[in-house]
């Protein structure tokens, strides 16, 4: 009922006429004519003065208007409730600009582009295929980082690559190991694990996706590696590349890893992992890039003194390029963060050169899929 006619009757019983109540009130009478007709609502100052003239509640005008108006308000809740779950789902207009999904405002384009995007009905609990009748909620990622391994994997699907066959890791680890020898040579990984089977995609990471790698498997035969490469540095990249290719070799079917962090320093520190898949894989990538003994070795012979001639040796001896040492020795606390950084040499560019990359104005067709 418009507030209007709860005034209406008041006036009846107090036996006032509208002029009577503007002048009692010190209002316009059309202000009065105005909410008896029921053409306005009641302001919070009229709120006031009427709730001080018949003695109630001035908040009993304000709930009864706010009632009135809900109750003829054209406004559809379930459809905008159904907006908002598309819009935390993901970051929609973010996968409209990369080009993920279409640039449409309208719900049902957008609630079709994410189905085909997830696989899955936007408004259902969406998991991510991890292998033949497996599934991951993907729980503990946000919604940009959710929608980073999903691109990852699609994309990755198209990509042809050799038969794999899990006998053969150790000689792909060894080759892997070559390449981490000289920067230019990271424009080889995606071949390197193509011939043993494995997909390799890059993906920028979307604003507020904290993600450095992903593992998982299309199916029980098809692995797939996704690196971010949102810290352009070569020591970042190759523990990161170790690590996913641990997840594989150890045969965990899925692994989202937010491998490193930013520190005030502007350098980066590998995260301690929680659980025994992560604190295995971030082991076998150090000891894959440099076996713990021999850094170990080199810390006892050395510290707290580490000269670039020094790291220079040790790198030709382990065959290894230097940048990747300077990288453990700050992970282990042995240098400062700005210490020898003309060694931690950027990565990105050579690394995409050869790589299936979506992001940094490499876009990929939708004909693609």
């Amino acid at each position: 009922m418009h507030p209007g006619r709860r005034l209406k009757q008041l006036l009846e019983e107090k036996g006032w006429s509208q002029d009577e109540l503007a002048q009692i009130t010190g209002k316009n009478r059309q202000t009065v004519s105005n909410i008896v007709s029921g053409r306005t609502g009641v302001s919070p100052e009229m709120a006031i003065a009427l709730g001080a003239a018949f003695g109630n509640d001035p908040a009993d005008w304000l709930r009864w208007t706010a009632e009135y108006e809900l109750s003829v308000s054209e406004a559809d809740g379930a459809i905008v409730e159904k907006r908002a779950r598309l819009f935390s789902l993901a970051p929609i207009r973010e996968m409209q600009k990369r080009g993920w999904i279409r640039s449409s405002d309208k719900d049902a384009d957008l609630e079709s582009d994410l189905t085909s995007f997830f696989g899955a009905s936007p408004y259902s609990d969406i998991s991510f295929p991890v292998a033949a009748r497996r599934t991951a909620m993907l729980d503990d990622l946000n919604p940009a980082e959710r929608a980073w391994c999903f691109r990852a994997r699609q994309i990755s699907e198209p990509i042809l690559v050799n038969e794999f066959k899990r006998d053969r890791l150790p000689a792909a680890e060894k080759r892997l190991r070559q390449a981490a020898a000289f920067p230019k040579e990271a424009n080889k990984v995606s071949t390197i694990l193509s011939d043993f089977g494995i997909r390799f995609v890059v993906v920028e990471p979307l604003s507020g996706a904290k993600i450095d790698g992903a593992s998982f498997f299309l199916d029980d035969t098809n692995p797939v590696i996704a690196v971010s490469l949102r810290y352009d540095r070569i020591d970042a990249f190759w523990h990161t590349l170790f690590h996913e290719f641990a997840h594989i070799k150890h045969g965990d079917s899925y692994s989202v890893d937010t491998t490193f962090q930013q520190n005030n320093e502007g350098g980066i520190t590998i995260l301690l992992a929680d659980d025994q898949q992560e604190k295995r894989a971030n082991e076998s990538a150090s000891d894959a890039l440099i076996p713990r003994d021999e850094i170990e070795s080199f810390i006892r012979r050395l510290a707290p003194f580490y000269s670039s001639d020094r790291i220079v040796q040790f790198a030709h001896r382990m065959k290894i390029h230097p940048g990747i040492i300077v990288g453990q020795l700050q992970y282990r606390g042995e240098i400062g963060y700005g210490a020898l950084r003309t060694f931690l040499v950027k990565i990105r560019s050579i690394v995409i050169e050869t790589a299936l990359t979506d992001g940094w104005g490499l876009t990929i067709s939708p004909t693609l899929f």
